[in-house]
């Protein structure tokens, strides 16, 4: 039986009530009225429950999703989703640019290196919980993990209490790597590689839309960019595409999107998170879209040859608006890093504070572990990607991203232990464009001509 994740009404209606309380919206007597009616809570960690709602249910859910969608918020004035509004939060937003030339071709690969490594080393235990990536990585001498997964070593036991990830086992596991596999954390640079192609720095969220409905298959989109797909094909325009029943709109998928604005703007932070900002403006809103502008204005930095990972992450907080609950969220996993030699413990903390209130998938308690992470392995490549991973979470996403921040300070691909970067053979496997079996050289000279571009 099929049943399309992340769209169903009934599915998606547990979600919204989470993200409401969240958001600042009053949503208990909603929730009532949805459990009298013998509504469940949402999927715990797949996109769909095991069966289909009633037909009533089903109605019922897209009702109160409006119902949902009007209550007012208590934080709205200080997490704003137009630029303007943010603009004018930050204090600190960055200035016009110093002179700065573009990270070369090598430094760019390094990044691209950087990105699919992290993602390989996370995918084989995306969606476990923490304790099983524990469990799993400590029979081979592999926590924290310096090398891909394996499943050698691995007790039957262990294996059959804590499965890795379906989809992912028989190409990311160390014993099954050919090379990089598709994935999602990939796509999205390659299709904002496009992007930039066809329309230059100066692109539209519109453009956007377009260029997914013309390069990206609905198959490859997940959470908040599947609704917004949806909404597209359903004939909503940007910006209610992001939230028209989208509860998904402050997790981390515009976050996944947002290296290439960074790569290709050094040295200006301020420009890369506008970028970023009309690109996750698409799917997303006030959270989910700050931390997109987190990672590109943190990305800009590094692409300026800047070694210092503790300068780029402020340099992030100076577009996301510093009452925010992301900006409070990276503001305190940094300050746990700096406090705690025994990473574990900051997992463990985060984990405390985050893991009962907030999907795996958010992107506050996401972009809190990236933050720690590297500022715990003070920008180094195997620490960064390492700690991103063990600490639970969206592994995948937090490794590639991580990855990417880490690879281009590392400043080339030789930086980069071989036991990362050889068993990617030089050539990601996509569904978008014409890119598939292309290499990361190549990228990362395609990335570089765009950053020359004005």
């Amino acid at each position: 039986m099929l049943r399309l994740t992340w769209v169903q009404p009934e599915d998606l209606i547990g979600h919204e009530l989470r993200q409401a309380a969240q958001d600042g919206r009053e949503p208990s007597r909603i929730a009532a009225r949805w459990r009298a009616a013998g509504g469940l809570e949402a999927p715990v960690r797949a996109g769909a429950s095991p069966q289909p709602a009633s037909r009533y249910l089903r109605l019922l859910a897209a009702d109160l999703l409006d119902e949902l969608a009007d209550l007012p918020s208590g934080l709205r004035e200080h997490e704003p989703t137009d630029l303007a509004g943010i603009k004018a939060l930050c204090p600190d937003w960055p200035g016009p640019p110093t002179t700065t030339d573009p990270p070369g071709p090598a430094a760019l690969e390094a990044a691209w290196l950087g990105r699919a490594a992290g993602c390989l080393l996370g995918k084989p235990v995306e969606k476990l919980p923490l304790e099983a990536i524990r469990a799993l990585a400590r029979p081979t001498g592999n926590w924290p993990p310096t090398r891909y997964f394996t499943a050698k070593g691995v007790p039957g036991d262990l294996l059959a209490a804590h499965p890795w990830n379906r989809r992912s086992a028989g190409t990311s596991l160390a014993e099954n790597i050919d090379g990089m596999p598709e994935d999602d954390d990939l796509n999205y640079p390659l299709l904002n590689l496009l992007l930039r192609q066809r329309h230059g720095s100066g692109f539209t969220t519109t453009d956007v839309a377009e260029l997914w409905l013309a390069e990206l298959p609905a198959g490859r989109t997940f959470t908040a960019e599947r609704v917004a797909y949806r909404n597209l094909l359903s004939g909503l325009e940007p910006p209610r595409t992001a939230h028209h029943r989208n509860p998904f709109r402050e997790w981390i998928g515009a976050l996944i999107r947002a290296d290439l604005h960074g790569w290709t703007h050094p040295g200006d932070p301020a420009a890369a998170a506008e970028r970023a900002h009309a690109d996750a403006t698409l799917s997303h809103t006030a959270n989910g879209v700050y931390a997109a502008m987190f990672a590109a204005a943190v990305i800009a930095r590094a692409a300026t040859g800047t070694h210092d990972v503790h300068a780029c992450l402020r340099t992030g907080l100076t577009v996301v608006p510093p009452a925010s609950r992301l900006a409070s969220a990276v503001r305190d996993a940094v300050r746990l890093a700096a406090e705690h030699t025994d990473f574990d413990t900051v997992v463990d903390t985060l984990h405390a504070t985050y893991s009962a209130s907030h999907h795996w998938v958010h992107a506050v308690p996401n972009t809190a572990l990236i933050a720690a992470a590297l500022t715990h392995a003070d920008g180094d490549f195997t620490g960064s990607v390492s700690r991103a991973v063990s600490g639970g979470w969206d592994t995948d996403s937090n490794g590639a991203t991580a990855g990417s921040v880490a690879g281009l300070l590392a400043g080339r691909p030789d930086a980069l232990p071989e036991h990362w970067t050889a068993p990617l053979k030089n050539r990601l496997s996509t569904s978008v464009g014409d890119f598939d079996g292309i290499g990361f050289d190549t990228l990362a000279h395609l990335t570089h001509r765009e950053a020359l571009r004005p």
